[in-house]
C-alpha cells in the first residue's frame, strides 16, 4: 500500500514523535511505500504572532503542498498525526478532494481541549468538552499559560467545528483507548468514525522470570501533570533509602533531582531507549502517578513488554489497562495511596512477578508490533471503504 504520513514535529521530542517514527518504520519494514510530509516547530521561531495564528487555523502552505504531493505521489490513504500549528486541519480537504482518504490519530485531547491534557490546576478538567467554542480554555489560559495562545487554538477548534471539518473531512479517527473514544464522542466527534487502537511497542523475547528484580522505576517527562513529585512524596512516606530510579527530563527536573537525591534515589535523567529498557528489566514495578488523563503512554506498553507490573493513577485509560491483574491503581493526587500500593508491590516479589507476567501476556495479545500493524492496515482499509461510500 502507498501511504502518506503527515506530522508536525514538536520542539521537544516526546511520545507523539516517537510513536510516529515507530509507526513509519513498522510500515516500511512490512514492505509498504511510505511518503512523508513533515513540518517542524523549530520553524515557528521566525513567524509573527498574527501569521502563526492564521496558519494554526488555516495553513495555506500545507494545504497547497499536500495537494501537490497527492497529485505527484498518488497515495492510497493519508494518515495525520499532529497538525498543530503548521499543518492545520485545512489540509484534510486538500487530500480528500484529490481522492485520498484521511485518517487522524488522536494522540492527545486537543480536539476537545485547547490545552490538550484535560487538566487544570493539577486536576482533570472537562469544562471545554462538547462546547462549540471552548472559551473556558481561553479564560484559564490552558495552552502555554497564555490567553492569547489559547484563544488561537480555541479559534481553530471553533472554526473547523463550524465548517464541519471534524464530521466531514476525516474518514477514520484513531483513539488510543476506549476511554478516549467515549470522551471524543461526548465532545462531538462522530462515534461511527472512531476506531480504537493503542500504540504498539517493540518487546523482544519474554523476560526470564528467574531474573532478580528490585525497586521502583519512573520514566517520563519531569513536569507537573506526570506526577513525579507525588512519587517522591510517597517514597518519603515509605521511609526507604534507595530503591527508586527516575529517568526523563523536563522543566521540573532540577528541583525533582535535588529531592530525589536526598532520598537516595538514582537519577538517570534523559537516557537512550536501550538504557530505559534495561532499567525496566531490573525493576520490580513501574510507577505512572499522572495527574492528567493519559492517552496511551508508550512507557506503559514498554513496561508490559518487559514483564513489569505498573502502579498507576486510577484515571481514565490507566484503569482500563492496569487493572485486571497487571498492576495496581490508586486514587490520583494522593501520595498516601501511592505509598500503600508501592509497599504491597515491593513487599511481595511473587505477587509482583505474577502481575508482570500477566502484563507481558497482555502485550503479546494487544500491543506487539505484529498486532499493531494488523490493526493499522485494517483502519486504512476502513478509511478507504468509508471514503468510497461518501463519494458514491
Amino acid at each position: 500500500m502507498r501511504i502518506l504520513l503527515v506530522h508536525n514535529r514538536y520542539l521537544q521530542r516526546g511520545g507523539e514523535d516517537a510513536a510516529y517514527d515507530a509507526e513509519r518504520d513498522l510500515l516500511r519494514a512490512a514492505g509498504h511505500q511510505v511518503v512523508e510530509y513533515l513540518l517542524d516547530n523549530r520553524e515557528v521561531a521566525g513567524r509573527g504572532r498574527i501569521a502563526l495564528a492564521l496558519t494554526t487555523v488555516w495553513s495555506r502552505r500545507a494545504r497547497a503542498e499536500l495537494a501537490a504531493l497527492a497529485e505527484r505521489e498518488r497515495p492510497e490513504v493519508a494518515h495525520f498525526h499532529n497538525t498543530l500549528p503548521l499543518v492545520s486541519p485545512a489540509a484534510y480537504a486538500a487530500l480528500r478532494r484529490r481522492g485520498v482518504p484521511v485518517v487522524q490519530t488522536l494522540h492527545n485531547y486537543r480536539l476537545i481541549c485547547p490545552g490538550a491534557l484535560l487538566l487544570r490546576d493539577g486536576a482533570p478538567c472537562r469544562d471545554c468538552v462538547g462546547r462549540a467554542v471552548p472559551w473556558p480554555g481561553v479564560l484559564h489560559a490552558c495552552y502555554r499559560e497564555s490567553r492569547a495562545a489559547s484563544g488561537v487554538v480555541a479559534a481553530m477548534l471553533a472554526a473547523h467545528r463550524l465548517l464541519g471539518t471534524w464530521g466531514r473531512e476525516v474518514d477514520v479517527y484513531v483513539a488510543l483507548t476506549r476511554f478516549a473514544r467515549d470522551l471524543f464522542v461526548e465532545g462531538g466527534l462522530p462515534a461511527e468514525r472512531i476506531a480504537v487502537r493503542p500504540n504498539f511497542t517493540p518487546g523482544g523475547s519474554a523476560p526470564d522470570p528467574r531474573a532478580p528484580r528490585a525497586g521502583a522505576l519512573f520514566v517520563g517527562r519531569m513536569s507537573p501533570e506526570k506526577g513525579a513529585d507525588l512519587l517522591l512524596d510517597a517514597w518519603s512516606l515509605l521511609g526507604r533509602t534507595g530503591g527508586l530510579t527516575l529517568a526523563g527530563d523536563g522543566p521540573d527536573a532540577p528541583a525533582l533531582r535535588q529531592r530525589a537525591e536526598k532520598l537516595g534515589a538514582r537519577w538517570m535523567g534523559p537516557v537512550p531507549a536501550a538504557e530505559v529498557a534495561a532499567a525496566m528489566r531490573q525493576a520490580a514495578v513501574l510507577v505512572i502517578p499522572s495527574r492528567c488523563y493519559e492517552g496511551f503512554p508508550l512507557v506503559l506498553g514498554e513496561a508490559f513488554a518487559a514483564g513489569l507490573p505498573v502502579v498507576a493513577s486510577r484515571l481514565g485509560a490507566m484503569g482500563e489497562w492496569v487493572e485486571g491483574g497487571r498492576g495496581w491503581t490508586v486514587e490520583p493526587g494522593r501520595p498516601e495511596a501511592l505509598a500503600e500500593a508501592l509497599r504491597e508491590a515491593l513487599a511481595d516479589p511473587g505477587l509482583a512477578l505474577g502481575r508482570g507476567q500477566e502484563a507481558r501476556r497482555t502485550w503479546e495479545r494487544e500491543l506487539s508490533p505484529e498486532i499493531g500493524l494488523e490493526r493499522l492496515l485494517a483502519i486504512y482499509r476502513r478509511a478507504r471503504e468509508a471514503f468510497a461510500r461518501s463519494s458514491a
